[in-house]
């Protein structure tokens, strides 16, 4: 299983679709920092009302709390919206549906019957290229404000690492959605559709829907883009709940890719 590992990591970075998603991660998070920035500065603001331009006070007031941020809560402000689990997802999606496309997944099963062992390597897989994601979306928003210009004050390194630690476990479950989603159709299709409509909240919005109309408990809080999103924060409970709910969704996505290979002909 490790064996299969460390081909998964080399095939993984040679590949042109990781360097892809790593590119547009950067790109949307550096977007992200210069529209911050640019909004924020002084020069900015009394240009937009020498202009004509009313700011009111809905506006002063975002302002003031753009100015008033530290390190952590832009962190969570800049990768809370539920961005870094589409890309995951996305890009778990690429890569395991080119083992069917390249035929790759035949030659492995073959040379090793041992179909879990295929299914274990995707697994730690899927946190590596989690990890290497919500690494660089971490370090972007820490770095790509002083580029700019950007002055925010400092956070405690044990806030930020720990904030990271929450951030890539739903991160690495919710790419594990991805992989099942391809084990289980032999295609790409389903696991980037569903990575975008999950992660973009759709799946959480139309869940509290049905749980308000029918009565039941909200159920949706505990999806993974409602605990990136609503509770990414340095506090006990929340940490409680985010590993809980990660953990919980691995396992079932887990235990549905391993029934997918062991009952699907290759």
């Amino acid at each position: 299983m490790l064996s299969l590992l460390k081909m998964d990591v080399l095939r993984l970075v040679k590949s042109r679709s990781f360097y892809i998603i790593l590119g547009v991660t950067a790109a949307l998070i550096v977007s992200l920092v210069l529209m911050v920035a640019g909004i924020s500065a002084p020069e900015v603001i009394d240009a937009m009302a020498a202009q004509g331009a009313e700011i009111d006070l809905e506006d002063q007031q975002t302002l003031k709390y753009i100015k008033s941020m530290d390190q952590l809560a832009f962190v969570h402000e800049t990768l809370g919206s539920g961005f870094l689990l589409v890309i995951a997802g996305i890009g778990m999606t690429l890569f395991a549906g080119g083992d069917f496309s390249s035929g790759y997944i035949k030659n492995i099963c073959f040379a090793r019957p041992r179909r879990w062992d295929y299914v274990l390597s995707k697994l730690l897989l899927a946190g590596v290229y989690s990890g290497l994601l919500t690494a660089l979306g971490v370090l972007l928003s820490l770095l790509s404000p002083r580029l700019v210009g950007l002055r925010l004050a400092a956070a405690p390194l044990s806030q930020l690492t720990g904030y990271a630690v929450l951030m890539w476990l739903p991160c690495w479950a919710f790419s594990l959605m991805a992989l099942t989603l391809v084990l289980l159709t032999r295609s790409s299709t389903l696991g980037i559709i569903l990575s975008l409509v999950s992660g973009g909240d759709l799946t959480v919005i139309l869940a509290g829907a049905l749980c308000g109309r029918l009565g039941l408990p909200p159920v949706e809080q505990y999806f993974l883009s409602s605990v990136v999103r609503d509770l990414c924060a340095p506090q006990t409970g929340a940490a409680a709940l985010i590993l809980a709910c990660a953990a919980g969704w691995s396992v079932l996505y887990a235990a549905v890719s391993l029934a997918a290979i062991k009952n699907q002909d290759i």
